[in-house]
């Protein structure tokens, strides 16, 4: 049976839809990937790109979209509701079927050094690929984003593990790239009926895995753990609807699904007098996350139910169209 690895890079683009199908065409110009989803995000200015097929030809296809990414889109120029570092901002591998994750991870490594030699793009690995444990997380390694980058390049802690270790003019414009191999990550946004962000800001501290600051009976800062396992999370002011957003990234979602973010958020939200209004995917969804959803809101055993039941608890076509078709992995591999 063939070998099939997803990637779903990132990119620093969303208001351009010219730029962004330059990047897209990239993709599809590679003979052995499919492409699944492309989804931009003015606010965000960001775009997900998803694509799957055999490794070599995915590696192709990144490499690919990553140099494309260089000369369409000027750091210098780029602002936006969400982190980033660089053009390409981050660049990760997901095994899909009959694939190992250290299979992965030797991908991401390969990428990682041509990104780095033939574009001359600053390269981090994270994840399961990181070479060491300060890596593994992309927030951490993002922190200070692209405007920081400089200065982060001439920490010795902090450089490059692939490339120039000199912010030059070409890293000027392209910024570096996050390149890694993980499980598969949900990009979930809960959207919330208001237009001020400190209510998202709260909620995102008290659910995130890694908590927030709080001052303790002596008046000192202590860190205080979130709610909610695998998860990471900040608030986004969405101009565009007039509302606000939780926006999450789910690191496992066997442990912590979608629908249990929702209705944590949900609750909390309940809390400051706000209403929740639905919640988006961005990229892909694995059909095993949407299928819970629905048992936790009904009794049905017929799938598509499932299915229709959860789209409509969640919310999910609030702000845009859930086909699921076209949004839940397996369908779109033909893997149902």
């Amino acid at each position: 049976m063939n070998k099939i690895i997803e990637c779903v890079p990132n990119f620093s683009e969303g208001k351009d839809p010219r730029k962004v199908a330059k990047i897209a065409d990239a993709v599809q110009r590679v003979k052995g990937v499919k492409l699944l989803n492309v989804e931009s995000d003015p606010d965000y200015n960001r775009t997900v790109i998803t694509f799957a097929g055999e490794p070599e030809a995915v590696r192709d296809a990144a490499f690919s979209a990553i140099e494309t990414a260089a000369n369409v889109i000027d750091m210098t120029l780029q602002k936006g509701e969400h982190p980033r570092i660089g053009a390409t901002d981050v660049c990760p591998f997901v095994p899909v079927a009959n694939i190992t994750m250290s299979e992965c991870v030797k991908i991401a490594h390969l990428l990682g050094k041509d990104v780095g030699e033939r574009i001359g793009i600053p390269v981090y690995l994270y994840a399961e690929a990181a070479n060491v444990p300060r890596r593994y997380l992309l927030p951490d390694i993002r922190k200070g984003e692209y405007e920081g980058l400089s200065k982060k390049m001439n920490d010795a802690e902090w450089r490059p593990d692939y490339g120039p270790s000199v912010f030059n003019d070409r890293v000027k414009k392209t910024g570096a790239t996050v390149i890694g191999a993980r499980e598969f990550l949900i990009a979930y946004n809960v959207n919330l009926d208001t237009d001020d962000i400190s209510v998202a800001n709260t909620i995102s501290g008290m659910i995130r895995s890694s908590g927030r600051m709080k001052l303790n009976e002596k008046g000192e800062k202590e860190r205080v753990a979130g709610t909610l396992k695998f998860v990471q999370a900040m608030g986004v002011d969405l101009k565009e609807y007039k509302i606000t957003q939780v926006s999450t990234n789910i690191l496992n979602y066997k442990v912590t699904p979608p629908h249990v973010v929702f209705e944590e958020i949900k609750k909390l939200a309940n809390v400051y007098g706000v209403n929740v209004r639905g919640s988006e995917v961005i990229g892909l969804i694995p059909k095993g996350a949407i299928i819970e959803a629905g048992r936790f809101y009904s009794s049905e055993e017929n799938e598509q139910n499932l299915v229709n039941v959860a789209v409509e608890k969640l919310g999910l076509s609030q702000l845009n169209k859930f086909v699921p078709d076209k949004k839940v992995v397996e369908y779109m591999l033909g893997l149902n």
